[in-house]
């Protein structure tokens, strides 16, 4: 970023750098103080609450780095303007039925999670959507509304279905989606023994497809759906079952975060054929289920790239409604109740992973050699000389001489030409060549593709305080982006690239990859540490993370607060729940906490009657080795 005026920085310029207006969707901002603001309900909440201020709150209640903060009213605010948008589709296009949405449990399916979206879902009649034994199990304890609907997808034995069948006895508008016909049998048997009339839906296997990195959830090769020939293969079973009556639903799915809109609208087509069909078949029919595939902005450029949209939340809406009812109409067939599986739209935003720096790490070393050796070798008095004389006339050929000369130095020292200390020398001047390059690269207008990666090359490595394995698991599997920066000092200048790394020993455990509105960033630009604790937010990672997450060198779950803001920005802290300690994860791989004192403590002992220890040492190690089982499996300051 390139200012035109030499002006003080200011937080407007931060907003923009990191893009949080594009990006944000409205819930957060950037503030004259410089602090990164939420505003749960933009529009109502004209001030917003310092994350900052918050991050205070937290540590003076006695939690620590890393936390994940859940805004619950930001969960509330979604599933809102999803319903509303429809609804404002639904009216503008003269569509003669309705909508009723439902959450896949699988994208978050923590408990205070799933008890905010069927608690602030109610109002809309908003369900869940299922796809094992476990997830039905939660969806039949929080599910109430008996319009509310609970879709059953994935793979299922005969216990699902009894459950499925046990739901629908009690009054819940249980719908199994028939993803093999295999499973008719178990729904006939379950459906029998119980007494109850199953409610079916079907899955369609579409040949259409959308881009982006879920694109292989539709097509032909697609693990989940029938064909049209197994379709055509279900209708006659149920009709020979005389069980036609109970297919109600048509449910596809052509992949998670769906960038561009021409994907959407040409699998709703393909879609509602299929749908018109059924019906002249004999099937009762009555809705259908587009699935995911709503996607999250996350670098906030509106583009067909894999970590954007380019489209709105009412383009979408419209482009199902308008579909659909055209569709319908030319078949005359009545408008199904249009169901979406919205999940990562619904919970992405709610989420923000909070983390400090514990320490930075700078490649490049700027400094002058006042005393050149004089007895050092010839190629490094060259490289010197190179140092010395360096002008932005010639940046191309000074790289390529000062990347020759280290070579060669190197070369050198392994053959014990050159001692440690004059190759110490020599890459402490290259790299500095390398400072005086990139900053006299910015006044021009053509840069050799030689030098365009130096930027990424000399960034400064900060290392935070969480772990990529255990809060961002998809970045490090899949590479998606999520939006990250700094949620204060953001009225100061940030002046150092710079990339990420986590607390693992992992070459993994890196951030070197940013969002950007043009491209993929390769650095971050970040702010020179000082003396206060320098704090940094991932946004937008509600939506999968935290049940993906792993144990990577056993470092557990992050401290999480839950946290709600009145009309007024008053912030309530409405829920704590305290990260892994070392017992915790120790046990989750088979160690007994217990016992691995004990061996300590015999270990101990032993070293006592040795005399290599006095039984106060012995008390002190103990006392040590107790506090680091209760201790949180992060860095503790």
């Amino acid at each position: 970023m390139h200012r035109k005026h030499l002006r003080p920085w200011s937080h407007k310029d931060s907003a923009e750098l990191y893009g949080i207006h594009d990006w944000s969707a409205g819930y957060f901002s950037v503030s004259e103080k410089g602090e990164v603001h939420v505003h749960p309900r933009p529009g109502q909440n004209k001030t917003g609450v310092s994350l900052y201020e918050i991050i205070e709150g937290v540590r003076e209640r006695g939690l620590g780095m890393p936390l994940l903060l859940r805004f619950t009213d930001i969960l509330a605010s979604q599933i809102g303007r999803l319903h509303k948008s429809f609804r404002q589709a639904i009216k503008d296009n003269n569509y003669k039925s309705h909508y009723q949405g439902v959450y896949p449990v699988k994208v978050n399916q923590q408990q205070q999670v799933i008890e905010e979206i069927t608690r602030q879902g109610r109002t809309y009649r908003h369900g869940l959507e299922v796809g094992s034994k476990a997830e039905l199990i939660i969806a039949l304890a929080y599910i109430d509304d008996p319009e509310s609907f609970i879709i059953c997808n994935g793979y299922k034995d005969e216990e699902f279905m009894e459950l499925a069948c046990y739901g629908r006895k009690m009054g819940l508008n249980v719908i199994i989606v028939v993803e093999m016909l295999s499973e008719l049998e178990l729904i006939f048997k379950s459906a029998e023994r119980l007494g109850v009339s199953p409610s079916l839906g079907v899955r369609v296997k579409l040949s259409s497809r959308a881009g982006g990195l879920w694109q292989d959830s539709g097509g032909d090769r697609s693990f989940f759906g029938l064909t049209a020939s197994e379709i055509i293969e279900m209708v006659d079973t149920l009709k020979h079952h005389d069980k036609l009556h109970c297919l109600r639903m048509l449910h596809y799915h052509i992949g998670s975060q769906v960038p561009n809109i021409r994907s959407i609208r040409t699998a709703i087509s393909e879609a509602m054929r299929f749908y018109v069909n059924l019906v002249g078949e004999g099937a009762a029919m009555g809705i259908l289920d587009v699935g995911g595939g709503l996607a999250v902005d996350y670098d906030g450029s509106h583009t067909n790239f894999e970590s954007s949209r380019n489209y709105s939340l009412l383009e979408y809406c419209s482009d199902i409604v308008e579909v659909v009812g055209s569709v319908a109409d030319d078949a005359g067939v009545e408008h199904p109740v249009l169901v979406s599986e919205s999940g990562r739209a619904t919970v992405a935003h709610h989420e923000v992973l909070l983390f400090n720096i514990l320490d930075v790490c700078q490649l490049a070393t700027i400094r002058e050699v006042n005393e050149f050796p004089i007895d050092s070798h010839q190629m490094l008095q060259n490289l010197h000389d190179l140092q010395q004389t360096l002008s932005a006339k010639n940046l191309q050929e000074w790289f390529h001489d000062a990347t020759y000369y280290l070579e060669e130095i190197r070369t050198l020292f392994r053959h014990g030409v050159i001692p440690l200390r004059q190759r110490a020398l020599a890459e402490e001047i290259f790299w500095d060549i390398m400072e005086k390059i990139s900053v006299a690269m910015k006044g021009m207008k053509f840069v050799p593709d030689e030098l365009k990666n130096i930027n990424s090359v000399l960034a400064d490595t900060y290392y935070g305080n969480f772990s990529v394995f255990q809060s961002l698991p998809d970045s490090w599997a899949i590479g998606q982006l999520f939006p990250i920066m700094p949620v204060h000092r953001l009225n100061e200048e940030p002046t150092r690239n710079a990339v990420l790394s986590d607390v693992t020993c992992d070459s993994d455990g890196k951030i070197d990859k940013f969002t950007d509105l043009h491209d993929i960033k390769k650095t971050l630009l970040l702010h020179v540490p000082n003396s206060e604790e320098y704090y940094l937010g991932v946004f937008l990672v509600g939506a999968y993370q935290e049940t993906l997450g792993d144990l990577h060198n056993l470092l557990g779950d992050t401290n999480v607060v839950a946290v709600s803001i009145n009309e007024n920005d008053e912030v309530v802290f409405s829920r704590e729940i305290q990260g892994d300690t070392v017992a915790d994860v120790l046990s989750y791989v088979e160690y007994e906490p217990r016992l691995l004192t004990s061996g300590v403590r015999a270990k101990a002992e032993k070293a006592v009657q040795a005399g290599l220890i006095s039984a106060v040492e012995r008390r002190e190690i103990m006392e040590a080795f107790e506090a680091g089982l209760r201790g949180y499996t992060y860095f503790e300051q």
